[in-house]
C-alpha cells in the first residue's frame, strides 16, 4: 500500500521509486486478455520476422501501464494522477526487463492545486530509454 506524498515533502530532482517487470509472454498475454489487445504482432513470433523486428514484440501501451503503475504506488491514495504522455521510441522485445524513471521536474501551485511535473521515461535492460515522456500528478498539501 502506497502512502501518501505531501506537496511539502517533494524536491526538484527527486526520483520515483521504480517499478520494474520483466516482458514475458505471460505478461503481454495478461494486458491484452484485460485490454482486448490480441494482435498478431504481439503474440506471434512469425508475424513479429515478417513486420522485420525477429520476433513478436510487446505493446507500447503496456510501458505505459508501467509507468502508471510506479505514479500510483509513489503519491498514494489522496492524489491523483493528472497527465500522463510518452512516446514509443524503441520495440521491447520478449523477455527484456523494463524500468520506470521519474523524476520530479517542477513544483507548483494553480488556484488550490498542488502539482508536481515529472519527467519520465522506460528503461530496458541494456540502459536504453524507450518511452520518453513527461507526468503531472496533484498531491495534497500538508496545511
Amino acid at each position: 500500500m502506497a502512502k501518501n506524498v505531501y506537496f511539502e515533502d517533494v524536491k526538484v530532482g527527486d526520483e520515483v521509486p521504480a517499478f520494474e517487470r520483466k516482458t514475458d509472454f505471460m505478461n503481454w498475454n495478461r494486458y491484452a486478455a484485460v485490454n482486448d489487445e490480441f494482435v498478431f504482432l504481439h503474440m506471434d513470433d512469425e508475424v513479429g520476422k515478417a513486420a522485420g523486428q525477429g520476433a513478436a514484440f510487446g505493446m507500447g501501451n503496456l510501458r505505459w501501464a508501467y509507468v502508471l503503475n510506479a505514479l500510483r504506488n509513489w503519491i498514494g491514495d489522496e492524489a491523483q494522477v493528472r497527465e500522463l504522455s510518452m512516446q514509443f521510441r524503441a520495440i521491447n522485445h520478449k523477455n527484456d526487463v523494463l524500468t520506470t524513471v521519474a523524476t520530479v521536474a517542477q513544483k507548483r501551485v494553480e488556484g488550490a492545486e498542488h502539482l508536481i511535473d515529472l519527467e519520465i521515461n522506460v528503461r530496458n535492460q541494456d540502459g536504453v530509454m524507450t518511452a520518453p515522456g513527461h507526468a503531472t500528478v496533484v498531491v495534497p498539501a500538508r496545511g
